[in-house]
C-alpha cells in the first residue's frame, strides 16, 4: 500500500468516526542487571543499558541515546509522510540528533541542574530536486507534526504509580 492510499484510508476511517483517531503505545522495562534493562513493546524487544561511567556494562545504548534516537526517526518518518502529502520529492534524508546533558542532575549532586536534557539540536540533510523554499516547507510541516518532538518541546502529563510487596 503506498503513503497515498494510507493517509487517505487513515484520513477517512477518522472522518468516519473520531475515535479512530486514538491510540494507545506502551513499553515494560525490566531491570535484569545493574542498569540493563529489558524493553518489550509489543512484539518487540530490545536492551536499554548504561555506559560503565554510569555504573552500566555498555551491552546497549543508553535511556538518553533511545531518546534521541526515537526523536531522530521520528523526524525522518513525519518527513515521508509530510513530503507525500505536500507533493515534495527528496533523494536522500538523514537526521542527526544531539543532546547535552549535566549529569549532576541525574546523581542529584546539584538540585538547580535538571536531570535531562538542557538542549537538543536537530540536523537534517535533504537532497533531491526541490528548492530550498520547499524543503523550508516541508521542515515547518514537520515540526508542526512530529509526535516525538512535540514530547520533546511540549509538557506532557504524566502519572506514576508503584505496586509493591504491601501495595493494597
Amino acid at each position: 500500500m503506498s503513503l497515498t492510499t494510507l493517509i487517505a484510508d487513515t484520513r477517512k476511517a477518522v472522518d468516519d468516526d473520531a475515535a479512530n483517531a486514538q491510540a494507545v503505545f506502551s513499553a515494560q522495562g525490566t531491570l535484569v542487571g545493574i542498569t540493563e534493562v529489558d524493553v518489550r513493546t509489543g512484539t518487540h524487544t530490545f536492551t536499554v543499558d548504561e555506559p560503565p561511567a554510569l555504573g552500566g556494562a555498555d551491552v546497549a545504548a543508553n535511556p538518553v541515546q533511545y531518546a534521541l534516537a526515537s526523536l531522530g526517526s521520528c523526524q525522518a518518518i513525519t518527513y515521508r509522510f509530510w513530503a507525500e502529502q505536500l507533493g515534495i520529492s527528496f533523494d536522500s534524508l538523514s537526521v542527526r540528533t544531539e543532546g547535552d546533558l549535566d549529569i549532576r542532575g541525574f546523581f542529584g549532586f546539584d538540585d538547580t541542574v535538571r536531570p535531562g536534557f538542557s538542549a537538543i539540536r536537530v540536523d537534517v540533510t535533504v537532497t533531491g530536486p526541490e528548492s530550498d523554499e520547499r524543503y523550508a516547507e516541508l521542515a515547518a510541516a514537520v515540526d508542526a507534526h512530529c509526535p516525538v518532538l512535540d514530547l520533546f518541546t511540549n509538557p506532557v502529563p504524566v502519572t506514576r504509580t508503584i505496586h509493591g510487596k504491601d501495595a493494597s
